[in-house]
């Protein structure tokens, strides 16, 4: 980020991304941040102007079979489930917020209770696409979540999910 050449090379505005859709340019892997009203913030924003933005983004990529729309929202402002917080390091994780995946290939109609946090994205690429993790210490070295007697939480703990299991990858 301290790079302006790296900044202005990958940090686009919204419009771009839409403009690579229609183009069929769009990168294996795009981030779309929603700012100001859009956001969904519930203390600066309103939640349908944020599901406006994301029904127009899965409307662009519908037919996009091998595409995958990841919706993780910023802490919930109090407004979303404060059960477990699993201690993972100094800065600990927050409470559960939601997360949806809508893909062809998602696991449609069910709720997944495997522990993921905005960690989860980095490391559904870094196994999609057999990556390395980013550094030794970073949390995409923790392991994926085993089970234990309560759902939410990791057997195995501190763990955070890939997102695999949200998925079926044998459908044609």
């Amino acid at each position: 980020m301290g790079n302006p050449a790296q900044r202005a090379a990958h940090i686009k505005d919204a419009i771009d991304f839409f403009n690579d859709i229609e183009a069929g340019t769009l990168p294996a892997v795009a981030f779309v941040k929603p700012d100001s009203f859009v956001d969904g913030h519930p203390a600066s924003s309103k939640l349908g102007l944020f599901e406006a933005m994301l029904e127009n983004i899965a409307d662009r990529i519908k037919n996009q079979k091998d595409t995958a729309l990841f919706v993780a929202f910023d802490e919930g402002g109090g407004y979303w489930d404060s059960g477990y917080i699993q201690p993972l390091d100094y800065f600990g994780d927050g409470p559960r917020i939601p997360f949806l995946v809508v893909s062809h290939y998602s696991k449609h109609g069910s709720v997944v209770h495997t522990y993921y946090d905005h960690v989860s994205i980095l490391k559904f690429i870094e196994k999609n696409w057999s990556l390395q993790p980013l550094t030794p210490r970073s949390r995409d070295n923790l392991m994926n979540p085993t089970a234990s007697g309560d759902p939410y939480v990791a057997g195995n703990s501190p763990a955070i999910g890939d997102l695999m299991d949200m998925f079926d990858f044998s459908q044609p």
